[in-house]
């Protein structure tokens, strides 16, 4: 959900991405996609939470990712800006997942994945602001 969740703050600040999102632009979705975003990070720290490389934590991925790419893409060049999101998400899933368990066996669940989140969050708002600078 990082990725609809920082492209929603962009847009929060007046930004705009060079790919429209419809329903970002109505507010209950903007709304929504940052509180998503910000449930993820809060789930993501139970010990009931599944692996992200299930079937549905990866269909997820590769949804979100598909749409921010298309969204953060050049004019006429979505399609490609959705298959490098996605072909960057899935395999990331799981280097992300390997390095998560070997860091809390370390350093336990919480700091593990308050620091992965503090790395993907600052990711995701590096990617968004790089794809809307200079579009206002």
């Amino acid at each position: 959900m990082t990725p609809m969740a920082a492209i929603a703050g962009a847009r929060l600040a007046g930004e705009t991405t060079p790919g429209r999102l419809v329903l970002l632009d109505l507010p209950l979705f903007r709304y929504g996609a940052l509180a998503m975003g910000v449930g993820e990070l809060f789930g993501d720290k139970m010990k009931s939470a599944p692996d992200r490389t299930v079937f549905l934590g990866l269909l997820a991925r590769v949804m979100s990712a598909g749409i921010a790419g298309a969204a953060l893409a050049p004019r006429g060049r979505e399609k490609v800006g959705a298959a490098l999101a996605i072909g960057t998400a899935v395999p990331l899933a799981y280097v992300g997942l390997a390095g998560r368990k070997r860091a809390m066996s370390k350093i336990g669940q919480t700091k593990s994945g308050l620091i992965e989140d503090a790395l993907i969050v600052a990711a995701g708002a590096a990617v968004v602001a790089w794809a809307v600078r200079g579009r206002r």
